[in-house]
């Protein structure tokens, strides 16, 4: 009897494995909702929740936000960012803690596109348009760009148990051109899936037009644009300009605490 429940039990576990690549290490840049190596911008307002950063230029390269100094000049502060805001200039060790996140960010970049190429089955899946298409935990490689038609698509996970051991489910989009979903669009989680564990590498630019909405983690190559409405549950890390139009910027849930201690020990 105990033989067979522990075979059951282990075959329980089994179902709900988890799946997908290695984690990708975001370093120091996972605590920033948005770090920029070329300036953050909103026309009109935005609301970020979680620090932002820009380097290695200065506070002048974040605009639309009305920055207020703290006495410290260690960091700002702004009525559209739940967080502190960093930037170049700023006094130590904020610098050299910058240089630091950058570097994080180019690494991970760095790493998310160089992984192995896919499966057959996750490589130019739907020739880049994944429009209506349900996509499992892995790698998937595009020689191309990517488009999130209206349909949207859904990102699904498995309910691993809470207390499990088992690492979670995860999911890397390598995207040689660019990403652009479509107005009105919504990348949607299923199961176990989590914005903290999707990772888009992309090499030309991202852009999220008006009233769309976007799960995971952005490591942008050449830029980032939320249009009109626009949402994302993830992080914006860019190697050049993020721009902003009224957009919301939610970090991962998981991310606030690594994010608020840091802040903290600045």
């Amino acid at each position: 009897m105990t033989q067979f429940v522990l075979i059951a039990a282990l075959g329980a576990i089994a179902s709900v494995s988890a799946a997908g690549p290695d984690a990708v290490n975001l370093g120091e840049a996972g605590t920033y909702a948005i770090l920029s190596k070329a300036g953050i911008s909103t026309v009109p307002a935005s609301v970020i929740t979680g620090r932002i950063g820009v380097s290695p230029i200065a506070a002048t390269a974040i605009t639309g936000f009305s920055l207020t100094a703290d006495p410290t000049n260690v960091f700002a502060t702004a009525t559209q960012v739940t967080g502190k805001v960093y930037a170049a200039d700023y006094a130590v060790p904020t610098p050299k803690n910058l240089i630091v996140a950058i570097g994080d960010m180019e690494a991970a970049y760095t790493d998310a596109a160089g992984r192995q190429p896919p499966d057959d089955d996750k490589r130019d899946l739907g020739s880049g348009d994944l429009g209506g298409k349900t996509l499992k935990p892995g790698l998937y490689n595009f020689n191309s760009s990517v488009t999130i038609p209206t349909a949207g698509c859904t990102i699904s996970g498995n309910d691993i148990p809470i207390g499990s051991l088992l690492p979670p489910d995860r999911w890397i989009f390598q995207i040689t051109g660019d990403l652009i979903m479509a107005a009105n669009t919504f990348v949607t989680l299923e199961g176990g899936a989590k914005a903290s564990n999707i990772v888009w590498q992309v090499a030309g630019f991202a852009e999220v037009r008006a009233g769309a909405h976007l799960e995971g983690i952005l490591l942008v190559k050449t830029g980032a644009q939320f249009l009109t409405g626009a949402s994302l549950n993830g992080r914006i890390l860019a190697q050049t300009a993020v721009t902003l139009q009224s957009t919301t910027v939610t970090q991962p849930s998981d991310g606030r605490l690594l994010a608020q201690t840091a802040d903290i020990l600045a």
